[in-house]
This record gives structure tokens, C-alpha cells and sequence, in this order.
């Protein structure tokens, strides 16, 4: 008989980038599209990702996370991943003090942004710009 592992799943959205995360028991490996986070590119992304596990502490050591990204640009995608990561520690560990911790580093990290673009209108070339006008 096979022993079931606790697994979590977490999804993040940013922009049109959506990140699903999936955390397990583990030894604290982290992987991004199946590439581990220490050969992800560029670096402000890796840290932009790695910043709830460094706040989570203890419970970072004891879980593999495995990220799936798509859509989006490259800063889209790692705040996305790192928004899945943050709720994802949340709800694996089901400790108020790591959601309030990570609520208080900064917001975005639980709760999402909720911007989107403007649609395009008619006469212009875009939501807001218009053709220029002259009466000479």
C-alpha cells in the first residue's frame, strides 16, 4: 500500500500571467517549470520569487514546490509565482502568524492586483488617445 504525502495546490495571477503551485512534503526544493530556482533567470525575478519562502523560516525546509508559469512577461510571471508560493505556505501550514507576517512585507503577496487593461475605444488609436485635431 502506497503512503499518501499531504500536497497542497495554490494558483497566482498577475496581469495575464497565472502560476500553479503545488507543494509537498519534501527536503525544500524548488522548481520552476521543472528547472530548480537557482538556475532561473533574471536574478531580480529569483529573488522576487524566493521572498516568501526566506519569510516563512522553518517551513521552507520542509516542503518541495513545484511551479508551474505561463503567460505573461517575466516579472508578471514571478509575481505570480510568488503570490501562489505565499498562499500556497499559507495553506500548507494553516498558521495565522506566516499569513499575517507575509501580509504585512507586502500585501500583493496574498491578495492579488486587481488591474487590468483599459479596452480600446473608437476614434483613436487606443483606450484614451484620440486623432488631433486643426482648424488652420
Amino acid at each position: 500500500m502506497s503512503i499518501k504525502k499531504k500536497a497542497v495546490l495554490a494558483t497566482g495571477k498577475r496581469k495575464t500571467a497565472v502560476a500553479r503551485v503545488i507543494i509537498t512534503e519534501g527536503k525544500g526544493r524548488i522548481r520552476i517549470n521543472n528547472v530548480p530556482i537557482h538556475l532561473h533567470e533574471p536574478l531580480l525575478a529569483r529573488e522576487m520569487i524566493i521572498e516568501p519562502v526566506t519569510l516563512a523560516g522553518d517551513y521552507s525546509n520542509k516542503v518541495d514546490v513545484n511551479i508551474k508559469v505561463s503567460g505573461g512577461g517575466i516579472l508578471s510571471q514571478a509575481e505570480a509565482a510568488r503570490m501562489g508560493l505565499a498562499q500556497g505556505l499559507v495553506k500548507y501550514s494553516k498558521s495565522k502568524r506566516l499569513k499575517n507576517t507575509l501580509g504585512d512585507y507586502d500585501r500583493n503577496m496574498l491578495s492579488g492586483d486587481a488591474r487590468r487593461k483599459e479596452p480600446k475605444k473608437f476614434g483613436g488609436p487606443g483606450a484614451r488617445r484620440r486623432k488631433q485635431k486643426s482648424y488652420r
